[in-house]
């Protein structure tokens, strides 16, 4: 069985490192020929394309790119459905808006027998206005017309997609973003780490782990600082992550003299992200676009407390009052009371902490992540088998 996967980029981000170990892992499985087709990286988030050109599985499509320009998007079309061709996969599984959209429709022109899409977070939504929401969603039902199957990271995305009227329930199938578990199992305090952040014993350290840019909440926590730390005075914020926004937050932690205060350690490599989890007492998420923010089953893996904004998936994994506090969208007040609870209580951190462990270890292995999608691939595989023996020719195997 070939399966081809597709993607817009490879920068440092859930949705990558998701698609990243589900093509190694599956690569492992004798019975599979797996390749990767992605477009050029750019920007300050970072790259992992060196990850797959190293296992010689990456075939780079320069037309492929984020911005909306109709010729070069003719042209990435065009590029993939002419690979499609010569390859013959048996599945074109996408990946992002872009390489979603423009994957799926090339590979239905090219007669690929199988299209399955993973819906790694909303392309439409209240996070934009309704002009972008139009054309967004309308893509979308245009690309779910080809579309065989789609792999939800949670369940909110199959309510939200099914509620724009794309697919069936059926067609629908949650896989969790497993990641390497090992890092965050076994994260420590660091305390050479810590004095290079300027990290004291006794800080309450309050991470963030984001990319620095618009919806990802950093402004929510930067209005709840002043009574944050007048209730909690040993409060320190540590943000991991960088974006074209981090100059703005750094302005602002100067301008309100807190530049000790917030600190931005900036772009780290997947694999030290548990380093930094490690100083942290806890975890805060208040973006206002997610799939499965993967920054929250990190931070449970680590044992760590989160809080974190009802938005999307994240209530799939930030259970209240088990392994950490939900918040309603927006309410920064009750955030502050929450965060102000775990810093007096180092007992109920603790509890979170470890109920959230044993949550995640459960779920989030990426030897789970592969074994569940290998099986989806044989069951859809079998499905199209069985359809092709004759059961009812005319009638279409696809969501309309």
């Amino acid at each position: 069985m070939r399966v081809t996967h597709v993607i817009t980029r490879l920068i440092v981000g859930g949705a990558q490192e998701n698609t990243i170990a589900s093509v190694l892992g599956l690569r492992a499985r004798p019975e599979l020929q797996v390749d990767l087709l992605a477009g050029p990286t750019t920007g300050a988030e970072g790259s992992l394309q060196a990850v797959v050109e190293q296992a010689g599985c990456l075939t780079l499509v320069p037309e492929l790119i984020r911005a909306v320009r109709p010729w070069t998007d003719w042209l990435a079309y065009r590029r993939l459905a002419n690979h499609f061709r010569a390859t013959r996969p048996d599945i074109v599984h996408t990946h992002s808006g872009k390489a979603g959209i423009l994957g799926r429709l090339a590979a239905h022109q090219a007669g690929v027998p199988i299209i399955i899409h993973s819906i790694h977070g909303p392309s439409f939504g209240p996070f934009q206005g309704p002009a972008a929401n139009l054309i967004f969603t309308g893509a979308e039902r245009v690309a779910g017309r080809v579309t065989d199957h789609f792999v939800v990271v949670a369940e909110a995305m199959a309510r939200q997609y099914l509620a724009a009227g794309i697919g069936q329930p059926e067609h629908y199938t949650r896989i969790f973003s497993g990641f390497e578990l090992t890092p965050f199992l076994g994260a420590q305090r660091d305390p050479e780490l810590a004095r290079s952040l300027g990290l004291k014993a006794g800080d309450f350290v309050i991470g963030k782990i984001a990319r620095l840019f618009e919806l990802k909440g950093h402004e929510d926590v930067f209005a709840l600082a002043p009574e944050l730390v007048r209730r909690v005075p040993q409060a320190k914020f540590l943000f991991v992550g960088d974006g074209p926004w981090r100059p703005r937050f750094e302005q602002m932690a100067r301008e309100a003299g807190w530049a000790d205060r917030f600190i931005f350690a900036g772009l780290v490599p997947p694999g030290e992200v548990g380093r930094y989890v490690g100083l942290m007492d806890c975890l805060v998420h208040l973006s206002r676009r997610e799939g499965l923010p993967r920054a929250l089953p990190q931070a449970m893996a680590a044992g760590k407390p989160v809080v974190a904004y009802d938005c999307d998936g994240a209530g799939e994994v930030c259970r209240e009052g088990e392994t950490g506090f939900l918040i309603p969208l927006g309410d920064s007040a009750t955030v502050m009371t929450r965060l102000t609870e775990l810093a007096a209580k180092p007992e109920l951190r603790s509890q979170l902490g470890a109920t959230g462990r044993a949550f995640v270890r459960e779920r989030f292995s990426i030897q789970r992540l592969v074994d569940d999608q290998h099986a989806l691939y044989l069951r859809l595989t079998a499905a199209r088998n069985g359809l092709a023996r004759g059961s009812n020719p005319d009638s279409p195997s696809r969501p309309h």
